[in-house]
């Protein structure tokens, strides 16, 4: 049988043939949940993506007598090359059957195309930012994916090992059950530091103004918190107006929790958003003809799932309680839409940090991810 590997041209309707191949390779699997297929579309595409203004990537689909039976991406981020002084590409939005001669070839040819980049050093899956999804799943195949993570099948670590991946860094995620109120120490931390400190929580009921008021300084506070963690690329100002226009909008805003200072400066923000893992499941990735219709329900009616989406605290305030705030001020509005568990979004193994916020919860580690790296 013929096996071949092609450059995917930046089309519409080449780069919907990509994505929907990354959806029907999990076709009746209980736990995978379909991105949207205009946004992955969107994020590979040069003129929609603003950041292809400093990166190069392309993509890759393997077809066995026409066939598509694989996908790869290699991406290489110049600006933050150009800042940790490595020559490093990036593999991303791979999938593929389970068979060597296919994975060999996929990878082989995205290794190639870095090379020729002059790249010294491949790593993934990692997207163009901390705004793609990133990590391949390594434990917890059984568990419900998110809107915000990767599903993929157990094989997928055994092959790039075999081709000379190792680990180079491990993410876990947990499950959180939630608590019919305000743990009593939270909710006295929380107290006691909206005192100390002279912060203030604040609340929004109208998309526009939140995006006039703390859009750019929600993101200039992303850039802030994540500069130092794994793997992490700045966002743009490019980007920063292209993520405000794509999700503000979105949120359900009684689940955005913003805490300012004395002088209105945000230094704190958590974000969560009703699971919409049953809804994109049925939507298939598609908004049309009734996608949206499950999507909007997901967002408006009670759910017993929220997905915690992201937390960020400004450097001075961080190791202070900040992060009490946000639980002592959604838990709340999660019991009134009928939320029972919480899925929180990917953490590094080795922020405790992070993961001892977790400590006032019920809770259980389901699932972990892993970044690969190798010479090339």
């Amino acid at each position: 049988m013929s096996l071949k590997v092609v450059p995917i041209r930046h089309t519409k309707k080449d780069l919907q043939e990509y994505v929907k191949f990354g959806i029907d390779l999990y076709k009746g699997n209980p736990c995978f949940v379909p991105p949207l297929i205009f946004d992955d579309v969107d994020t590979l595409t040069p003129s929609k993506n603003p950041a292809f203004d400093f990166c190069e990537a392309q993509s890759f689909m393997a077809y066995r007598d026409g066939k598509p039976v694989g996908r790869i991406t290699a991406i290489v981020n110049g600006l933050l090359n150009e800042k940790t002084g490595r020559k490093e590409a990036r593999f991303g939005f791979v999938d593929f059957i389970d068979d060597p001669e296919v994975a060999d070839l996929l990878f082989a040819t995205a290794e190639q195309w870095a090379r020729d980049k002059g790249m010294t050093e491949m790593i993934g899956p990692m997207g163009f930012s901390d705004m793609d999804h990133e990590g391949m799943l390594i434990e917890g195949f059984d568990e419900m994916g998110t809107m915000a993570t990767i599903y993929n099948y157990p094989y997928y670590q055994a092959h790039v090992e075999r081709l000379g991946y190792v680990k180079d860094t491990d993410w876990v995620e947990y499950r959180i059950k939630v608590p019919d109120k305000v743990p009593d120490k939270m909710a006295r931390i929380a107290e006691i530091v909206l005192k100390k400190y002279n912060l203030r929580i604040v609340k929004y009921t109208s998309a526009k103004k939140i995006k006039a008021e703390y859009g750019e300084a929600l993101f200039e506070l992303i850039n802030e918190t994540y500069a130092g963690l794994y793997g992490y690329s700045a966002l743009t100002k490019r980007q920063i107006e292209y993520y405000i226009d794509i999700y503000l909008g979105l949120l359900r805003l009684d689940y955005v929790c913003l805490v300012v200072d004395a002088d209105d400066k945000l230094i704190g923000v958590g974000i969560a958003i009703p699971s919409l893992s049953q809804a994109l499941r049925k939507s298939g990735g598609k908004l049309f003809p009734f996608g949206w219709y499950h999507l909007l329900k997901a967002l408006k009616r009670p759910n017993p799932v929220v997905d915690l989406m992201l937390i960020a605290v400004s450097p001075e305030y961080q190791s202070k309680g900040v992060n009490s705030l946000f639980f002592y001020d959604l838990i709340g509005v999660f019991n009134r839409n009928g939320a029972k568990v919480a899925e929180t979004n990917l953490e590094l193994e080795g922020n405790q940090s992070v993961q001892s916020q977790w400590e006032y919860f019920e809770r259980r580690q389901h699932r972990r991810r892993r970044a690969f790296r190798k010479k090339l």
